[in-house]
């Protein structure tokens, strides 16, 4: 075989190589609705980009696993398990053009290692731009549920929003978006789900988020309205306590900037772990529709009224004498002013001007540098 005849065999190898086993082989992976991986890599990338190595590799052949279970392989680990019930997968797309899309939005607002920053786009959004809804959005009553997603979506460029895990602890949103074309993670309490209390899988999920973050240099901006961790048997045996800590971990441990917003309820050790001012939070706002203490006003009233309730004999007295004292307890204590006193908040800001505030606070931050003790590795709450 002379040179020529090798040239021509490496031309056809590399033409096998290239339709992935043949035709049958591509017509099979189109009849199961899935496409080839050059025809993946045709999406993802941009056109010409590509430049493949180890052409001529071939794979082992892979064998079934039996559980002994009588379950079928979707409800055993397929897209939605993972993505709903184990929170293993970050995104569950409908097909797979769409889910080669959501990685390429996702490669948006990351670096390319985590020694750079995140690359800043071009935005003609006002910084300045107020949004009068945000000024009604939180319901008169204190029981009532609102969508944190319409507040994201709101203040965000755009109103652009990439979330993550958005089918896995619904009770908390976690997901990326841009401010003044800087990419910025946002972690919130989702008030129409669970009523945004923290559990075990809000707490890993959030923590997982947080320290994603914090890994490749994207700032952390948090929205909170929590009424505390979720009580219950099986989350104090399931480990709440370590679970609840692990989110405390990442965001005591992260050194990006971070830029907190309480718009509602911020209670007890919840309040703690949500990116607090004494949890290294570098600019904490409040609404004035906040409430930051201990405990809620219903919950602090039976336990400091307790007797004297009990006492009562005349059910209207005893409901009028509740009222008081909770309205009492909110003038007290469970107010933006009173916190901003003892410096947890740096502002109480008006709603519809959070977009503003926001990017000012991350502007200022944005040659924060924070150097902590050398160490081998910190000691994490698994």
């Amino acid at each position: 075989m002379d040179i020529q005849d090798r040239i021509r065999q490496l031309i056809e190898l590399r033409e096998q190589a290239k339709k992935g086993g043949g035709g049958k082989r591509i017509s099979d992976q189109h009849n199961k609705g899935k496409l080839t991986a050059r025809e993946r890599i045709e999406i993802l990338l941009d056109e010409g980009s590509f430049e493949e190595y180890d052409m001529f590799v071939t794979g082992p052949k892979v064998t079934r696993a039996v559980t002994g279970e009588k379950i079928t392989t979707e409800d055993l680990g397929g897209a939605k398990v993972h993505g709903i019930k184990s929170g293993v997968s970050h995104f569950i797309a409908e097909d797979e053009e769409e889910g080669l899309m959501l990685i390429r939005k996702l490669l948006s607002y990351l670096p390319q290692n985590n020694l750079e920053d995140p690359f800043v786009t071009e935005c003609d959004d006002p910084i300045d731009r107020k949004e009068d809804i945000l000024n009604e959005i939180i319901p008169a009553s204190p029981n009532q549920p609102y969508d944190m997603k319409e507040v994201i979506y709101a203040i965000v460029d755009y109103g652009e929003f990439l979330e993550v895990h958005r089918n896995f602890a619904r009770n908390i949103v976690v997901g990326f978006a841009k401010f003044s074309g800087a990419p910025v993670g946002f972690v919130a309490n989702q008030p129409n789900y669970l009523a945004g209390v923290l559990d075990i899988d809000a707490s890993r999920k959030a923590a997982r988020f947080v320290r994603f973050c914090d890994a490749f240099n994207i700032p952390i901006v948090t929205l909170v309205d929590v009424p505390g961790f979720l009580p219950g048997s099986a989350q104090e045996y399931g480990g709440i306590i370590t679970h609840g800590a692990k989110l405390m971990f990442a965001y005591g441990e992260a050194t990006v900037p971070k830029v907190t917003v309480t718009l509602r309820k911020s209670y007890g050790g919840a309040h703690c772990v949500m990116s607090s001012k004494q949890l290294r939070g570098d600019m904490n706002y409040a609404w004035p529709t906040a409430e930051i203490a201990v405990m809620g006003p219903q919950g602090a009233i039976e336990i400091l009224e307790g007797k004297k309730l009990a006492a009562m004999e005349d059910q209207a007295e005893r409901m009028k004498y509740t009222a008081e004292k909770e309205q009492e307890y909110i003038t007290r204590f469970a107010n933006p002013y009173e916190a901003a006193r003892y410096g947890f908040i740096d502002d109480v800001i008006e709603p519809r001007n959070t977009r503003f505030r926001i990017i000012r606070a991350l502007r200022t931050l944005g040659t924060k540098k924070e150097i902590r003790p050398l160490k081998k590795h910190s000691n994490i709450p698994l």
